[in-house]
């Protein structure tokens, strides 16, 4: 371990989620969420990720015709045991019938555990969409059911079905999420039954469930593909959807049913089933 590390604390005055996907996508390290934005942590200097952050808000500004102050100052410390209190702001959650905890928290009595270490923080219940997708998994997936996850992340959501007793199935076009997938599921004593970097439209097969905990985009990009993959009857939760966005969403699955419509913040998640 080195003698420093660099912590990055970054302050923005409005828009965190998308600063938080955009940071998701770029980086390959883990940071930490706070209530006016992010801490960013690395034995190496961060001036690259402060530029990335102050182009990102400029194009930001531009597209959404507003201003949004940007505040970034690193520091450099003594490199004495930053990961403890990293561990330490990371507390477990319980979710419906799941308790979501890192290895270093002990496991609850009454509920289903789900053991998560946020390497890259993310997917780890406290995001208001991964939140919504667990409360999805624990009311729509029963014992038997054939699930794809697409985008899996840090698998969670996958994990959460197979504690239900699902086969699980996940992709993500991040080869460092289907990596995380699996050491996820190896904590839990669990393995995907088919798991592979790339997209849902390599799917032969029909599912009961399909979650995608994506982003609106994404979620226009591969509709069909999604509702292909399922059952008739089948399931799909669709997540990862800001308010603002759902009805653009929703006019690529104007032949699903809407069964129900989760509402945190400013995200909303979808369950809707396929139509005969």
């Amino acid at each position: 371990m080195q003698a420093h590390y660099f912590e990055l604390v970054v302050t923005v005055s409005s828009h965190n989620s998308l600063f938080s996907d955009f940071l998701l996508d770029t980086i390959p390290i883990g940071f930490e969420e706070t209530d006016s934005g992010f801490i960013i942590r690395s034995e190496d200097e961060l001036d690259t990720i402060i530029w990335g952050l102050e182009q990102f808000c400029e194009a930001l500004e531009k597209a959404l015709k507003i201003d949004i102050e940007l505040e970034c100052v690193q520091s450099k410390l003594q490199n004495n045991d930053w990961v403890k209190s990293y561990q330490e702001s990371i507390k477990p959650l319980a979710i419906d019938q799941f308790y979501i905890h890192p290895t270093w928290d002990a496991p609850h009595n009454n509920l289903i555990n789900i053991a998560i270490d946020p390497a890259l923080a993310f997917g780890t219940g406290h995001h208001p969409t991964t939140a919504s997708s667990l409360r999805a998994v624990s009311k729509y997936v029963e014992e038997g059911d054939d699930v794809l996850d697409v985008g899996c992340g840090s698998g969670i959501l996958g994990i959460a079905a197979m504690k239900l007793g699902a086969k699980v199935d996940a992709c993500d076009t991040d080869i460092i999420s289907v990596e995380n997938s699996i050491d996820n599921a190896k904590l839990n004593n669990l393995q995907f039954g088919s798991i592979w970097e790339g997209s849902s439209s390599v799917v032969n097969k029909k599912y009961d469930v399909v979650v995608a905990n994506i982003v609106a985009d994404v979620l226009t990009f591969i509709a069909n593909n999604l509702k292909k993959a399922l059952k008739e009857d089948g399931i799909l939760v669709l997540s990862g959807i800001l308010d603002k966005y759902e009805s653009k969403v929703l006019s690529f699955y104007k032949d699903c049913e809407i069964i129900e419509k989760i509402a945190e913040d400013e995200w909303v998640t979808f369950i809707l089933r396929k139509q005969k």
